[in-house]
Order: structure tokens, then C-alpha cells, then sequence
């Protein structure tokens, strides 16, 4: 646990991405959204990303800063695009993604400065989406090997279109020290993994084989489940009039590992990760500004 004395240094390494809604662009990526979430809940929180030589690329460096969030290691990759997603909607606000392959954070490699960057990190969050290729799967995983004992690593699975494999899934998961799941996701690895019985007993088997610090499971409108060293956290959600759900999940990471890293109560820390989380969907897009009434780790 660290006390929140001093500002924890998170890092979401990983995809950016311009989202293409019919409504218009929004800047995506789940390391992204972590780190902009984390950012407004406290923390000194830095992104490390790749973008394309291009106007795209030079558009979410902008809006990086326009953000607050900055791109000393957001890195430029003169042969490759910047990467754009075709979202669509269904009638409940829920996304589906189409992907392009060979874009920016596809090539992203460690650098010196990145494994000192490690070093220093409380918290690094990644999730199996940019590891989709070689080159980053291998700076990815560099990366977490080069950060201290104590950094709580983030494991927040995110299986989209054919991008995933039960080897990246096994490799982060030895990697990781918490996991961040929905529930689509989790049947989708219990098929992989052969495990058994309900959801809470599924839970339990991975956190049990990776000798897991945290687990936590979304649910969408049926809330969440939290797991830590031998105690168990319900929430039931909060329901509220869904725009979308984009960066939800993101928002709930966040809260999530700032509050865990605080050592507060987990059943408080849920409270707060949901609440925001609910937050978000109500907004468009996945980094709307958070109320100032809302409590933070500041």
C-alpha cells in the first residue's frame, strides 16, 4: 500500500486512438482514458503511446494537452498512421469497435527513458489489445519488467475483434499483479482457461493461480464484484440514463487503483470507482469533465 502523502505516478501504456461515432471523432484508447481519469482524480499520471507523422497524430497531441495530460513520451512514428476506430452504437449505448491493423501503436519500442520511466511507477496499467503485434507485445512487456516489486501492474483485459490469443492473455496475466475484467471478457477466458463454476468462482481461480493482489469484475447495469487478498466487495451500480458507455470501464480503473493504492476500504474504493464510473456514462465520449463536487484523491 502507499500513502497518498506524496502524488503516485501512474502510467497507461498502450493504443490511442481518434473514436469515429457517427456524431463525429472523440479521442479513445483505453491507456488514454486510465490516464486522463487518474489525472483528474489526483494522480501524476503520464500515457506513453505512439501516433502517426500525420495531421491525426498531430490532432491528439493537441488535444493531449488541451487535456492536461502532456506527450513527453507520446512517440512519433514517421512510417505508420495514426489510428482511427469506427465505432457504432446499440440501442443501450454500448460500443463495438472495428480496428485498423500496421498503425502507430503497433511499432512502439523501449527506449532507456521509458524503463526509467518504470522504475518510478506506482501503478502501470495495460491492457492485451496493444500487444496485438510483436513489436509493441515485446516494449509492453519490457516495460513491466522493469518496474519495481511494488508497482501494482494493471492487468485491464480488453478482447477485441480477433486481437487476442490465450498465450498474450497467459503472458500478461504472469505479468500483472491486479486484473481489471467484464463479464463478457471473463467467459470468453474461462472457456480458454477451463474454469469453473459461477463468476465469483471464476474470479477466484485466476486470482488464486497468478497469485493475484486485486480482481475486479464490471458487470454493466448488474454493477460489480472486487476481490483482494481474501475479501469480497458487491456493488450493485448505479443506474442512470446511459448516453454511452465509452471510457466507463477506464473511469472505474482509475478510481479503482488510485483508491486501492491509498489503502482505503475496498468496499469504499468500489463505491467510488462505480460512482464515477456511472458518471461517464452519462457523458459523450470517454473523457468528460468530472463535477467539481466529485471527490478526488487530491
Amino acid at each position: 500500500m502507499h500513502n497518498l502523502t506524496k502524488q503516485l505516478l501512474l502510467i497507461g501504456i498502450g493504443e490511442i486512438l481518434w473514436d469515429v461515432l457517427p456524431a463525429g471523432k472523440l479521442l479513445g484508447g483505453a491507456p488514454a482514458n486510465f490516464v486522463y481519469h487518474a489525472r483528474a482524480l489526483g494522480g501524476d499520471a503520464t500515457l506513453v503511446t505512439a501516433v502517426g507523422d500525420d495531421d491525426e497524430g498531430r490532432a491528439i497531441d493537441r488535444q493531449l494537452v488541451a487535456l492536461g495530460l502532456g506527450t513527453e513520451y507520446v512517440a512519433n512514428d514517421p512510417i505508420h498512421p495514426t489510428s482511427s476506430v469506427q465505432v457504432t452504437l446499440d440501442e443501450h449505448g454500448k460500443p463495438s469497435y472495428m480496428f485498423r491493423s500496421d498503425v502507430a501503436w503497433d511499432f512502439m519500442v523501449l527506449t532507456d527513458g521509458l524503463k526509467q520511466l518504470a522504475r518510478k511507477a506506482d501503478a502501470i496499467c495495460f491492457g492485451t489489445l496493444a500487444q496485438r503485434s510483436p513489436v509493441t507485445r515485446a516494449a509492453i512487456q519490457g516495460f513491466l519488467a522493469e518496474s519495481a516489486p511494488t508497482a501494482l501492474r494493471m492487468l485491464d483485459i480488453n478482447l477485441r475483434q480477433s486481437f487476442y490469443s490465450k498465450e498474450v492473455i497467459e503472458q500478461s496475466l504472469r505479468l500483472a499483479n491486479a486484473l481489471k475484467i467484464n463479464d463478457e471478457e471473463l467467459a470468453t477466458v474461462a472457456a480458454l482457461f477451463d474454469l469453473h463454476g459461477d463468476e465469483l468462482a471464476q474470479l477466484q481461480q485466476i486470482e488464486e493461480r497468478y497469485q493475484l493482489q486485486l480482481v475486479a469484475l464490471t458487470r454493466g447495469a448488474r454493477g460489480s464484484l472486487l476481490l483482494s487478498r481474501g475479501k469480497i466487495s458487491r456493488h450493485e451500480g448505479f443506474p442512470v440514463q446511459v448516453v454511452d458507455t465509452i471510457g466507463a470501464g477506464d473511469a472505474f480503473t482509475a478510481a479503482l487503483v488510485m483508491g486501492f493504492l491509498g489503502g482505503q476500504d475496498l468496499d469504499a474504493v468500489h463505491d467510488h470507482a462505480s460512482r464515477l464510473a456511472a458518471f461517464v456514462c452519462t457523458q459523450k465520449g470517454a473523457t468528460p469533465a468530472h463535477p467539481a463536487a466529485f471527490p478526488s484523491y487530491k
